[in-house]
């Protein structure tokens, strides 16, 4: 039995997805924050910080469909 190693598309796949996701998971996590700050700067309810998080969530999911639904540019 023998075993093929990935091959350098399924690398280059999992290295972008993961790029994907962790530009998801660090603009969430900022977006809280500066939610947070703002809310207390203006001595509010935490409003922004609901707000901004599903902002950006739109914004990552555009960016995601969008960026997943053409193929690679080294393709074309």
């Amino acid at each position: 039995m023998s075993s093929k190693p990935p091959s350098n598309d399924s690398n280059r796949d999992l290295v972008r997805y993961a790029g994907l996701g962790t530009q998801m998971l660090v603009a969430i996590g900022l977006a809280v924050f500066l939610g947070l700050k703002a809310d207390k700067w203006l001595h509010t309810l935490p409003l922004l910080a609901c707000v901004l998080p599903l902002l950006t969530l739109i914004g990552i999911f555009y960016k995601l469909m969008r960026d997943t639904a053409k193929p690679p540019k080294d393709d074309i």
